[in-house]
């Protein structure tokens, strides 16, 4: 069987590290960023810290508006169940074959040759990139929302602010080398998150009480109504997914399978539960009428919403390291960047490429700053695909003379199915940018 590395499929003349502990010689591919170095608990705040990012703030109008109660609480709930056993299958095959599979494209190529290794770095880098431009966009609806909390002039649109946002992400990546070096900053992470997710919380339940009778009829014509339940559908697996699972489990000690099915669990489990909280308050407190962004719908003190929505914005600067890490690892093992994170040679590359790479997804997030269709054509178009399809057949694949023929048969109904959703929400996405595009031009001010 070939050997893997990160620069392609079947290339063994970049070096690589065997490691032997605890009687278990596994080989690594090269990589200029810091590896199995991090316990369960942080990794599992990484995991945390992606799904209860400024992301769920949105997810009231996103998810329940278009779906309603029933099927809103419902297709949460299971979102939840088959993300945590994607991602578990996932997870298992990381040293599969006697190798660490660091990278999700590496795991691929593996299993299915080149032509996968390069497919599937095209549908992550897609899935990341457009990640990445929706924390942009919510980092400059944070800064929209508190702009108005003080001032009615208007004259700061949106753009500036995703501008402005842009820069700060910039910033912090060039200051963070690697996914590893966040330590500290995904406490900080985790704080920042509280603070905005509280927030929402009682402020809604505070207008929940207050107001008279909601509306919670799902808003729109029968054929728009149908095609947003489905972009929701999308959005409900873009909740709960990343879309880099090997890249996280590359930093997490050794054993990397138990230790990352513990990540997984606290995800799941406990990392949930805010993101429940302030969803279902949120459509609770204000029905079909729900803003995208939630703190944009809330009342209360001044000060209150301000600490929120300055908390949304640092909590998003830091998510988007996390989201933003697989290219960089990629263009640091390329370029050869190691040794010290501050040599001049070091943090000019990175003020360069990763500045740059910023500022595409800026000027993006700037053009079209739509977020709920991003978020739908995101999950359709590369997290149904990476979580969904590819875990499944991947499993499939390597499992195979493992597998009864009742397990082959429901790992072949999930590819299917969630073929056929991937399809379908792709094509409901784009409606939906289609027909915003139409209403809003480039630039807006939304």
């Amino acid at each position: 069987m070939e050997v893997n590395n990160g620069d392609g499929v079947g290339n063994s003349n970049m070096s690589r590290k065997v490691i032997d502990e605890e009687k278990s010689t596994v080989v690594i591919p090269e990589t200029a960023h810091q590896i199995s170095s991090d316990s369960w608990f942080q990794v599992g705040f990484v995991l945390t810290t992606g799904i209860n990012s400024a992301y769920v703030l949105g997810y009231s109008g996103t998810i329940m508006v278009p779906l309603g109660w029933i099927p809103g609480v419902i297709g949460l709930i299971i979102a939840t169940a088959i993300s945590l056993y994607a991602n578990s299958l996932v997870a298992k095959l990381h040293e599969f074959g006697g190798r660490r599979h660091i990278r999700y494209r590496d795991l691929a190529g593996f299993i299915y040759g080149r032509k996968a290794y390069s497919i599937t770095w095209a549908l992550q880098y897609v899935n990341l990139f457009m990640i990445n431009t929706g924390y942009i966009i919510l980092a400059g609806s944070a800064l929209k929302a508190l702009y108005v909390l003080f001032s009615d002039d208007q004259v700061m649109k949106l753009p500036y602010f995703i501008a402005i946002s842009g820069f700060v992400c910039a910033l912090f990546g060039i200051s963070i080398p690697h996914l590893s070096a966040l330590g500290l900053w995904l406490g900080v992470s985790t704080v920042l998150s509280l603070i905005y997710i509280v927030v929402a919380f009682v402020l809604s339940v505070k207008d929940g009480i207050e107001a008279p009778s909601r509306d919670y009829n799902i808003p729109g014509t029968t054929t728009s109504k149908i095609f947003t339940t489905i972009g929701a559908s999308a959005n409900l697996v873009f909740a709960f997914n990343t879309g880099m699972l090997p890249e996280i489990q590359a930093t997490i000690k050794r054993p990397v399978v138990s230790n990352m099915m513990k990540a997984l669990y606290f995800q799941f489990t406990a990392g949930v539960l805010p993101m429940y909280a302030v969803t279902f308050i949120g459509y609770w407190a204000y029905g079909s009428s729900t803003s995208t962004y939630l703190l944009s719908s809330v009342n209360g003190p001044v000060w209150v919403k301000a600490l929120a929505n300055i908390s949304a914005f640092l909590q998003t600067v830091i998510a988007l390291h996390i989201f933003a890490s697989p290219m960089y690892e990629y263009l640091d093992t390329k370029f050869g960047i190691k040794g010290s994170p501050f040599a001049i040679r070091n943090l000019s590359f990175r003020i360069g490429v990763r500045g740059s790479y910023l500022t595409i997804n800026t000027l993006v997030a700037a053009l079209l700053p739509f977020l709920g269709d991003f978020m739908s054509l995101t999950g359709a178009i590369s997290t149904f695909p990476l979580t969904f399809i590819l875990a499944n057949h991947m499993y499939l694949k390597a499992k195979h003379n493992k597998l009864t023929s009742l397990q082959k048969l429901w790992h072949w109904l999930n590819v299917c199915f969630f073929g056929l959703m991937s399809i379908a929400a792709a094509v409901s996405a784009l409606r939906l940018i289609a027909v915003d595009s139409k209403t809003y031009s480039v630039f807006a001010d939304i």
